[in-house]
C-alpha cells in the first residue's frame, strides 16, 4: 500500500518540482531528496519523413507511428528531466536515409551521434562505410539478430566488423532475446569492437518472473567489458505481457534491472528510450522515471554513469550541446 501511495503522490507532483531535483514531501509528512543525473543522453530515438519523395520503408502506412517525426518534436517532448542530447538510431534499409540524418544534424545540434543502418558483407559496404563516416557524428551501425547469425560464419562479414573496430567505430545489436548470445559471438571474434545490445534484448517484462535463458545469456556477458547493455524498450517489453496495462511503477521492472546491474554492472548500462516507439506503451516521462527511480538508491556516481557517461564510452560522442 505504501509503494502505491508514493506512486500515486509523484505522479501528481509539479513538473517544476520534477525539474529542480528539490525535495518532495511524501504521504508521512517527510522529506526525500530525489537525485538526477547532471546529464541525459538518450542513446536511442528515431527521426523520419513519410512525405519525403522516397518515402519510409518503415514505419509501415497506417502504423500509429507513421507521421513525420523530427528532431523538434523529441525536444518539445514532455519529459521527466530536461534530455539535450540523443544518439539517433536508424531503423530504414534504406542507404541515403543515412544521409538524410546527418543532414538533420547541421540544424539540430541536439543530435550528438548517430548509428546508421549498413549492412556487413555487401559488396559495397566499406565503400559506404568511409563515406558517412567522414561526418564525426556518424558513431557506427546497426546490425539485426538475424543478419549476425548468418554472417558470422561469413569472414567478409567477419572482416567488415573488424573494420568498423579499426576505424574506432561501434555496432549496435537488435533483436530477441537470443541477441545477447549474439553478442558474446561477436566479442569473440572482435574483441577490439565497442557493442550495444538494445532493448536489453527485447525479453518479456513479468515483474518477478523472468526469463531464465535471457538470463543466462546475460550472466554470459559479464566478462565481456566491451559489450554496453541499453536500457530501452522497459515499457515495451512489459507491454508484451500487460498489453494496454502497462506498469509504471518501479517495483514491476526492478528484478529485470537487478539482473543487469548484478551481471553487466553500473559501468555497461547505457539509457535509451526508443522514442516514438516506446510511446505506444508509454509517456517518455513515465519510462525515464523508471529508472531514475531504480538508480535513487545506487548513488549520485550510477545515475550520471547509466545516463550520459557511459554513453560518451560506447559511442564516443565528443560535444553536448552547451558545452
Amino acid at each position: 500500500m505504501e509503494a502505491i501511495n508514493r506512486r500515486t503522490f509523484l505522479k501528481s507532483a509539479s513538473a517544476g518540482v520534477v525539474a529542480a531535483q528539490s525535495a518532495i514531501s511524501l504521504s508521512a509528512g517527510k522529506k526525500s531528496s530525489i537525485k538526477l543525473p547532471a546529464k541525459v543522453v538518450d542513446t536511442h530515438t528515431h527521426f523520419y519523413d513519410p512525405t519525403r519523395p522516397e518515402g519510409v520503408p518503415w514505419p509501415s502506412e497506417g502504423s500509429s507511428l507513421y507521421r513525420t517525426v523530427l528532431p523538434k518534436d523529441f525536444v518539445a517532448l514532455k519529459k521527466y528531466q530536461p534530455v539535450n542530447a540523443t544518439v539517433v538510431v536508424e531503423a530504414s534499409k534504406l542507404v541515403d536515409d543515412n544521409q538524410w540524418i546527418l543532414d538533420l544534424v547541421k540544424e539540430n545540434p541536439v543530435i550528438i551521434g548517430f548509428v546508421g543502418r549498413l549492412t556487413p558483407g555487401e559488396a559495397m559496404f566499406r565503400t559506404h562505410l568511409k563515406r558517412f563516416s567522414k561526418n564525426p557524428i556518424f558513431k557506427g551501425i546497426r546490425v539485426n539478430h538475424q543478419l549476425i547469425q548468418s554472417g558470422l560464419s561469413q569472414p567478409r562479414f567477419v572482416d567488415d566488423l573488424k573494420m568498423l573496430a579499426d576505424m574506432g567505430l561501434q555496432v549496435d545489436l537488435n533483436g530477441p532475446p537470443a541477441t545477447l548470445e549474439s553478442a558474446r559471438r561477436v566479442a569473440k571474434l572482435v574483441p577490439d569492437l565497442r557493442i550495444v545490445v538494445d532493448h536489453i534484448g527485447n525479453v518479456v517484462i513479468k515483474g518477478d518472473e523472468i526469463d531464465p535463458k535471457w538470463k543466462q545469456a546475460m550472466e554470459s556477458l559479464s566478462d565481456q567489458k566491451q559489450v554496453y547493455i541499453k536500457i530501452s524498450a522497459l515499457v515495451e517489453g512489459a507491454s508484451r505481457h500487460q498489453l494496454n496495462n502497462v506498469p509504471s511503477d518501479v517495483a514491476y521492472y526492478r528484478p529485470t534491472l537487478d539482473v543487469i546491474w548484478n551481471q553487466i554492472g553500473v559501468d555497461r548500462m547505457i539509457f535509451g528510450s526508443n522514442w516514438p516507439v516506446s510511446e505506444r506503451a508509454a509517456d517518455y516521462v513515465t519510462l525515464q522515471k523508471i529508472l531514475v527511480d531504480y538508480l535513487q538508491n545506487k548513488g549520485q556516481s550510477a545515475l550520471d554513469k547509466v545516463f550520459w557517461k557511459n554513453s560518451k564510452l560506447a559511442y564516443q560522442w565528443d560535444r553536448y550541446p552547451g558545452e
